[in-house]
């Protein structure tokens, strides 16, 4: 069984809906091949977008007070998770490079690692997720040696042209999108039981279904 999950480094729901993929994976039987492909949320981005609050404000009509009271509400849900948010300080930006970077290492192996590291990297440690130099030393943590060399070039961008035109191929809108052997498709941040549940009629499929 193979499941492509198509999200960006920078949606909230797509850490936690990594978190709960991953409590669902605990309680299914079954070896599970897991691809990351890219998506970007926001492909107009500059390398670096300033005030993540300020930017939702303005993109919402939201005044600040309502954005901070929504990071409160997803921090809360991250926590659940097990995982620790920073939403007033991440440092937003393009995620192109980031996701030729996570590509670069599909390509090697450790697209699952890769994966986790831009998520913890960017709500955690707040980190420019859009910087060549930020992405080439978290690369270079997970063994990627020429991370900088291959982000200096125009490497990996077809793969992830790729993916995004199989998003839109499958009418992708938002993520995180869960497609499990081409057949189910399982839309946004589902509890673990409902992923749990996916993958179980996935294993003896009749009608294909998007949960």
């Amino acid at each position: 069984m193979k499941v492509e999950i198509w999200s960006d480094v920078v949606c909230p729901w797509c850490y936690i809906g990594k978190r709960r993929f991953e409590s669902a994976l605990e309680r299914f039987d079954r070896p599970i091949e897991v691809e990351w492909k890219s998506f970007e949320l926001n492909p107009d981005e500059p390398v670096h977008r300033g005030s993540t609050a300020e930017h939702l404000a303005r993109k919402y009509g939201m005044t600040l007070d309502q954005v901070a009271a929504m990071h409160e509400r997803m921090t809360a849900l991250a926590a659940a998770e097990g995982l620790e948010y920073h939403l007033d300080e991440t440092q937003g930006g393009n995620t192109f490079d980031a996701h030729r970077l996570l590509q670069l290492a599909k390509s090697r192996g450790i697209g699952g690692e890769m994966k986790e590291r831009l998520l913890r990297a960017y709500f955690t440690e707040c980190e420019p997720i859009g910087e060549r130099e930020v992405l080439a030393r978290l690369g270079e943590e997970l063994g990627l040696a020429d991370a900088g060399e291959v982000l200096a070039s125009d490497a990996f961008a077809r793969e992830v042209r790729g993916d995004e035109h199989e998003a839109r191929l499958f009418g992708i809108n938002g993520v995180p999108f869960f497609v499990i052997d081409r057949y189910f498709a399982v839309e946004g941040a589902q509890p673990a039981e409902v992923l749990l549940s996916a993958l179980t009629r996935a294993v003896s499929p009749g009608t294909p279904q998007v949960a």
